[in-house]
C-alpha cells in the first residue's frame, strides 16, 4: 500500500471546517474523500495538516491517504472535474510510508484580512470593519507580547482534547497593505489551539481600541484556566496560507 500526500485549497464560507463531522453537515475533509473515492473507485481516508473552523479558508493545505490505486496524472484533472468549484486539489506527491501530513509539518502560517470599506468582492475573504481605524503601533504591541508568551490555553476553544497548550509563535505582526487596502495580520507558529487565531485576532482589537489594558492582557495569558476569551473575529477574514514542512521534505516529483 502507498502513501500520498494532497495539496489543496477551498474557500471555506460554504463548508463546516474541513473536518468530516458527525452530524453529516458539508466538510471540506469530505469532500475530498468522495472525489477520490470515486475516480480511484475505493474508500479513501485522509488525514490533514490542518484543521479549519467553519468559514474558515486555505491557500494551502495538505493531507495524505493510503491507498493499492495506481494514481495518475489524468486521475487529477478527473478529480477536479468531480470536486465542487470552492475546493481545489493542486498536487499529489508520493511519499514514503511514515510520512504524517501532521506530525511531519513544522509551522503553520494564517492572514487575518480587515476592510475599513465595505466591499461585496471582498466580503467572502475579509472582515468588514465600520469604527474607526485602529492604532496599528498598539496592535503590534499585542502582536509582540504573543510572541513572547508560550500557554495559550486562555485563547483556545473550550472542550478540546490537546495534550499541551504550549505554542511557539514565530511571527506575529500587523500590517497595512496600501495596495490592497487592507489592514492585515500574519501569524506563523509551530501549532494553533482550536480558534486561537481569531481570539488573538478580537483580543489585538480589544487592545488597539483600549478596551483591555497592557496588564488586563498579560492577566489573561497567565490565567490558563481561570479566564477564556470571550471574543472571536469572524471567520471569513482568516485565511490559512501555508503548512510548511522541513526543507527538501517532498523529495519526489508530484503527479499534477
Amino acid at each position: 500500500m502507498a502513501r500520498y500526500f494532497i495539496e489543496f485549497a477551498y474557500d471555506g464560507t460554504d463548508f463546516n471546517g474541513w473536518q468530516t463531522q458527525t452530524n453529516a453537515e458539508r466538510t471540506v475533509q469530505d469532500c475530498i474523500n468522495a472525489a477520490f473515492g470515486t475516480v480511484l473507485q475505493t474508500n479513501i481516508r485522509t488525514t490533514g495538516s490542518s484543521r479549519t473552523d467553519t468559514g474558515v479558508h486555505a491557500e494551502q493545505s495538505f493531507a495524505h491517504f493510503d491507498t493499492d490505486a495506481e494514481i495518475n496524472e489524468r486521475m487529477l484533472r478527473n478529480i477536479n472535474f468531480i470536486l465542487p468549484p470552492d475546493v481545489v486539489v493542486k498536487r499529489v506527491i508520493p511519499v514514503s510510508p511514515e510520512a504524517h501530513a501532521r506530525f511531519d509539518a513544522i509551522a503553520r502560517y494564517y492572514e487575518y484580512y480587515i476592510s475599513y470599506d465595505k466591499d461585496p468582492f471582498q466580503s467572502r475573504f475579509t472582515c468588514f470593519y465600520p469604527y474607526t481605524h485602529l492604532d496599528i503601533d498598539k496592535l503590534n504591541r499585542a502582536a509582540e507580547i504573543f510572541r513572547q508568551h508560550k500557554n495559550f490555553r486562555a485563547f483556545s476553544k473550550k472542550h478540546i482534547n490537546v495534550k499541551t497548550y504550549d505554542c511557539t509563535i514565530h511571527q506575529a505582526v500587523w500590517e497595512w497593505n496600501d495596495e490592497k487596502k487592507l489592514l492585515i495580520f500574519k501569524v506563523r507558529a509551530n501549532r494553533f489551539l482550536r480558534g486561537m487565531v481569531r481570539a488573538l485576532v478580537q483580543t489585538s482589537i480589544r487592545f488597539a481600541r483600549g478596551k483591555l489594558s497592557e496588564s488586563q492582557l498579560l492577566q489573561l495569558l497567565q490565567s490558563g484556566d481561570a479566564h477564556k476569551t470571550d471574543f472571536s473575529a469572524p471567520a471569513q477574514g482568516l485565511t490559512l496560507k501555508a503548512v510548511i514542512f522541513p526543507i527538501g521534505y517532498f523529495d519526489v516529483a508530484p503527479l499534477s
